[in-house]
């Protein structure tokens, strides 16, 4: 009899310890108040709370409720000074969230815009002031961006995102129907230029009869002499070149965009062509008050430069400028000790000093 008492406390025991986990402790609130009032709280149970006069949650709202779930509250209940900021809503735009989840006053966040949008007026950040953002940046839609690509015939397109908008240089690729084919063996895809989609390969029945033999035959491809001139690409040269086929690239400072390959179909066509899009961004420095002026400064498409600031407390600055498909993205001014540490040292070397009496450095 006493081995089965001890079984028994044996199987009820961790039941003990697990709903004495799963409870929560009264949270600490500093410039508020909850409901209702307990020193422990059961799992699930849900806690009312506000905060004073000259305080504000730190979720939307003047009052709200957190949930105790497994010996945690949903989120922890706190009260922030009232001219402290909310984390802003920015339609199609990110930007580092504190890890608060709330910014004091002054606070600045920098916003970077989706692909296919840009900032309006050059304006990309804010500063958190009495509480509000009074002045928060705008995403727009690039006008060289495009919406979702026009229905094709015989063809779907895979591994497409979820979106409204693609950003200009965008590839899709699609795939036939079952039954139907492309000339060209290189992969089928469209590009988003200049707002509009390029035109893509038809899809076309794999098996040729009668009626369609001279149809299809238009799109095999034949020697490139052919066809007569190359195509001309503006900024491009054909390289690279072989009895059936061209193969393109772009002049420096500019990114090819569209299919590489060109051949010469039987009909005395060429297929499409691509395009050389300059994806280089120029910098001008007297467009940007906190630069010293040097001139216009040309990035290639990845490349980042350092320029200078105009001179704060006598310390040269360096905020990086980063060229990203032709758009500008750049840095604050920012302070590098290493370079500070440099200034005093020459400062220091000056002058030789003693007993609180100088001497002027011998040359």
């Amino acid at each position: 009899m006493c081995v089965r008492f001890l079984g028994l406390l044996l199987v009820w025991f961790p039941g003990v310890l697990h709903a004495q986990t799963t409870s929560c402790s009264a949270p600490t609130l500093d410039g508020g108040f909850f409901a209702p009032k307990q020193e422990t709280y059961a799992d699930g149970t849900k806690l009312s709370y506000t905060c004073n006069e000259g305080r504000k949650l730190a979720v939307p709202g003047w009052w709200t409720m957190s949930t105790c779930q497994n010996g945690q509250w949903s989120h922890e209940p706190q009260c922030i000074d009232e001219t402290s900021c909310l984390p802003p809503t920015i339609p199609n735009a990110i930007y580092d969230v504190n890890s608060k989840g709330w910014y004091e006053e002054g606070d600045k966040i920098r916003i970077k815009c989706l692909e296919g949008y840009e900032h309006k007026d050059r304006h990309a950040t804010a500063v958190c002031q009495n509480g509000a953002w009074p002045s928060l940046p705008v995403c727009e839609r690039s006008t060289e961006s495009c919406s979702e690509p026009p229905k094709m015939p015989h063809a779907v397109i895979i591994d497409m995102k979820s979106q409204e908008v693609f950003a200009e240089g965008s590839e899709l690729l699609y795939e036939c129907e079952d039954g139907f084919t492309t000339e060209g063996t290189d992969e089928k895809k469209i590009y988003c230029l200049y707002g509009n989609w390029t035109e893509s390969r038809p899809c076309r029945p794999s098996s040729s009869t009668g009626s369609n033999e001279g149809d299809s035959g238009t799109f095999q491809s034949i020697s490139v002499d052919k066809c007569g001139r190359f195509p001309l690409v503006e900024n491009g040269i054909p390289t690279e070149n072989s009895p059936l086929s061209l193969k393109y690239t772009c002049n420096d400072f500019y990114k090819l965009v569209g299919p590489a390959i060109v051949v010469c179909y039987r009909n005395s066509m060429w297929s499409d062509v691509p395009i050389c899009k300059d994806t280089s961004c120029r910098v001008d420095t007297t467009r940007y008050p906190d630069l010293k002026p040097a001139g216009i400064k040309i990035l290639r498409d990845g490349e980042s430069m350092k320029l200078t600031c105009t001179d704060v407390w006598n310390f040269e600055n360096f905020p990086k400028f980063s060229c990203k498909n032709g758009r500008v993205e750049s840095t604050e001014c920012e302070y590098h000790l290493e370079l500070i540490t440099m200034s005093f040292t020459r400062k220091r070397k000056r002058w030789t000093c003693h007993d609180n009496e100088c001497e002027p450095p011998h040359t």
